[in-house]
């Protein structure tokens, strides 16, 4: 039996969710995020992305560290400038899912995780009944609000890949983070595929 390895990753809880493919943007004010954002572009490194179940996401007086979902992604810097104030604002992509087996916290307050690297999802073509969906995500990346999500429009691609068409639906759709986390954690393209379209169609359904 092959056992699975365990490293070390630095995590940043937020209330959104980071898909695998997915691109994110977030203004960093906080020293150890700012550290961390300068470590990693420093160290050509990623960081975690995960989801709150309850808590902040910053580190005032009397709080503590957030409950989090135990299901993430690895974040990479993409794009970065400076802000205002001291304020920095990045733009992450979304490669490797990972699930958290341990955490523990640095005296600077920044989270740290020994977290298990999921297997990527192979390729998978799409089965009959999801046109729908295609048709959609043709339409929604038409939209000037996707305009910042990607270098590639719908036409360069692979939409005939049941893996491509869940993730980007499930990033770009404005589902609620928890729905978005639900997908996250999905084992199969396929899955996520009949849950997405089961989620649009009921909306359909709500807006008749």
């Amino acid at each position: 039996m092959v056992r699975s390895s365990v490293t070390e990753l630095p995590l940043f809880p937020l209330g959104q969710v980071l898909v695998p493919g997915g691109q994110m943007g977030l203004r960093i004010f906080e020293a150890r995020y700012l550290d961390l954002v300068g470590r990693c572009m420093r160290e050509d490194s990623g960081f975690g992305v995960v989801l709150i179940r309850r808590g902040a996401d910053t580190y005032g007086a009397g709080m503590g560290q957030p409950e989090i979902h135990d299901v993430g992604t690895v974040a990479r810097i993409v794009d970065f400038d400076q802000a205002e104030a001291g304020q920095l604002a990045i733009r992450i992509s979304g490669g490797r899912k990972f699930r958290i087996a341990g955490t523990r916290e640095q005296a600077d307050h920044l989270l740290l995780g020994d977290v298990e690297l999921l297997p990527e999802e192979g390729a998978c073509p799409i089965d009959v009944g999801f046109e729908g969906l295609t048709a959609l995500l043709r339409q929604v990346m038409r939209h000037p609000a996707a305009s910042g999500w990607s270098k590639d429009g719908p036409e360069e691609m692979d939409l005939g890949d049941a893996r491509t068409l869940g993730w980007r639906l499930a990033d770009l759709l404005p589902f609620p983070p928890e729905v978005k986390q639900t997908l996250l954690q999905m084992p199969g393209a396929v899955a996520r595929l009949i849950e997405i379209r089961r989620l649009v169609e009921g909306a359909d359904r709500g807006n008749a």
